[in-house]
């Protein structure tokens, strides 16, 4: 199967509440501002599909697998709805939209919005304000962002080009997982057990898992490409849990945009890409026919001690033969690309410390250079007890549980931004989450005699415009690993990083202030802190960090009630009344 060419225009969460392959033709209309109003269907429905000589019916977006890839321009308004056919609860998110002034438009179900019921639909209204490159939406409740996701390309303003050379091409690719089980069969197996959820079967690209899994050599992703050319590869990670290694065989990639933001571009061979990130990246084809094909390959980058899916995916990077060339694309030699080793820390520190905004006139740098509020967050593994008349498979009988700060998330039934917005929170949120670890240990060293987690749902209340910088520091409580996290309304600046327990006497001297990186989702070091800093800029938004990378993240249970409610859309179009905002820290 080959590629869809985008032609060139003419789960741990804390909460801080801030006060592909196919495309769909959206009908279009004329915003008010200097965009244009786009207008999408998203029919949830159930589809049969096969993979791993393995059939079964999937939650789908319009019957597609990936779903539909969504684009629009910088300015422009979109509007969504979102109708569910299926028995699962649904909700959307739109990763990495910033939402300003349109929290209710987000997605995390019983965070931002009561969850769309069978029979019922939403219409996600919101706009894009100063962000142009490659993000994505997904499903936002328990495990259907398995099967629910798709591309969301953001091109620049008419007439405004790349900060790079134009491309010939673009191609969105798109990394998941494929389960022969159902999925949300998987996260409910893992909730009754208190164990870790068992892994996918195959990693795929484009939701093809490629020649490399048995009875896969027909649901290949092929890119197909003409020699002397310079192609915009658009990378998106959906897995659930892992982060990848990604390379193309005797090719160089040049890194141009994360997460939506322009960066100093830099030559690699191997790009790593955590859950919930996206990268862009031009890739120059050879000047000549290179009487060869290459293979396309991604594995995990695993740190922690849990089981992983460790396969490989793979695709094909085909070049188009001369028309007078009588070559067989067919007895063309299959090369390979070298990954890192599965557990190569070093390279993923050292990938991660080229990464640079461009600082520039045009796409400044806006780091805070004073900070209003410092908290310290603890990010890792606990446990909970079992219940009396049960066995559990966590430590020692126990239940696993992610913690911020040794807190782990209740899931409320009625949505967090509800509750703020009518200012009927008593009961539903705590204002007394702990800014710092109540009790301070040797994070990354011995362990605790303790590994019980509290539980609840709290939030740190801050004032509009607020400067945070916020460190997250992994544990080794049950053994260090990776974190990623990711902020919903803001993206944040990460100006440090390192190994070992972060020392705020030292370790600030060589922040970043200058062009650190900007984006909306970062790793915890395994082992180690990284320190990031925002503006709570955005009134009635919210900010929720999720851990996407920890195999024993919780779902949230469809079955939940949720007060139905839904802001008025000129409220939620203009609100700016409430000069508070929350931080809220809760855990799944």
């Amino acid at each position: 199967m080959g590629a869809s060419f985008l032609q060139l225009p003419s789960f741990l969460g804390v909460f801080l509440f801030s006060c592909i392959t196919f495309c769909l033709l959206p009908e279009i209309s004329h915003a008010k501002d200097t965009g244009i109003t786009r207008h999408y269907k998203f029919d949830i429905k159930l589809q049969n599909v096969t993979r791993l000589c393995h059939t079964k019916s999937i939650v789908t977006v319009n019957g597609q697998f990936p779903g539909p890839r969504i684009v629009a321009r910088e300015g422009d308004r979109l509007l969504i709805k979102v109708v569910n056919h299926v028995q699962n609860n649904i909700s959307i998110h739109w990763h990495g939209i910033r939402q300003l002034q349109s929290g209710w438009a987000d997605g995390p179900a019983y965070v931002t919005q009561c969850p769309i019921q069978t029979g019922q639909s939403y219409v996600y209204n919101f706009t894009i304000v100063g962000q142009r490159g490659t993000l994505f939406w997904h499903a936002h409740i328990s495990w259907l962002r398995s099967t629910l996701y798709g591309p969301l390309i953001i091109l620049p303003k008419p007439n405004v080009p790349y900060p790079f050379q134009k491309p010939y091409k673009e191609v969105p690719i798109i990394f998941g997982e494929w389960w022969n089980a159902d999925p949300e069969a998987v996260i409910s197996q893992a909730l009754k057990t208190g164990g870790g959820p068992n892994v996918s079967d195959a990693y795929t690209f484009n939701g093809l898992p490629g020649p490399l899994y048995n009875c896969s050599a027909k649901d290949t992703f092929k890119l197909k490409v003409k020699s002397n050319k310079t192609y915009l590869l658009r990378f998106i990670n959906a897995a659930l849990n892992d982060e990848l290694f990604f390379s193309i065989a005797n090719h160089t990639l040049t890194v141009v945009d994360v997460d939506a933001i322009y960066v100093k571009p830099f030559e690699t061979n191997t790009i790593l890409i955590t859950p919930g990130q996206t990268t862009n990246v031009l890739l120059k084809t050879k000047p000549n026919f290179p009487n060869a094909s290459f293979l396309m390959t991604a594995r995990p980058y695993v740190t922690g001690l849990g089981t992983f899916d460790n396969s490989t995916v793979a695709g094909i990077l085909k070049y188009e033969s001369p028309s007078h060339s009588a070559v067989s694309i067919k007895k063309l030699p299959l090369l390979k690309p070298t990954l890192p080793p599965l557990n190569d820390t070093s390279f993923a520190a050292n990938f991660t410390s080229k990464l640079r905004s461009l600082a520039s006139p045009q796409f400044p740098a806006n780091v805070p250079q004073k900070v209003d509020r410092h908290f310290f967050f603890t990010v890792g593994l606990g446990t909970s007890p079992c219940e009396k008349s049960q066995t559990c498979q966590g430590p020692n009988g126990t239940r696993f549980a992610a913690s911020v700060n040794n807190v782990s998330f209740v899931t409320p039934t009625t949505a967090l931004l509800q509750a703020h917005f009518t200012g009927q929170s008593n009961g539903v949120y705590s204002p007394f989450f702990p800014i710092t670890p109540i009790i301070p240990f040797n994070y990354t060293g011995n362990p605790p005699n303790s590994t019980m987690v509290s539980n609840g749902t709290k939030v740190v209340v801050l004032p509009f415009n607020t400067s945070v910088e916020l460190v997250m520091q992994d544990t080794s409580i049950l053994g260090a690993e990776s974190h990623p996290l990711h902020l919903h309304g803001f993206n944040f600046f990460v100006v440090g990083q390192g190994f070992g327990n972060y020392d705020p006497n030292k370790d600030p001297a060589n922040f970043n202030l200058v062009d650190p990186i900007e984006r909306n989702t970062v790793g915890v070091p395994s082992g180690g802190w990284v320190a990031i800093r925002f503006l709570a800029d955005n009134p009635e938004g919210m900010v929720h960090a999720l851990s996407l990378g920890d195999p024993h993240q919780l779902g949230l249970e469809d079955g939940l009630g949720c007060l139905r409610w839904k802001a008025p859309q000129s409220e939620a179009a203009s609100s700016t009344s409430r000069s508070s905002q929350m931080l809220t820290l809760t855990h799944s």
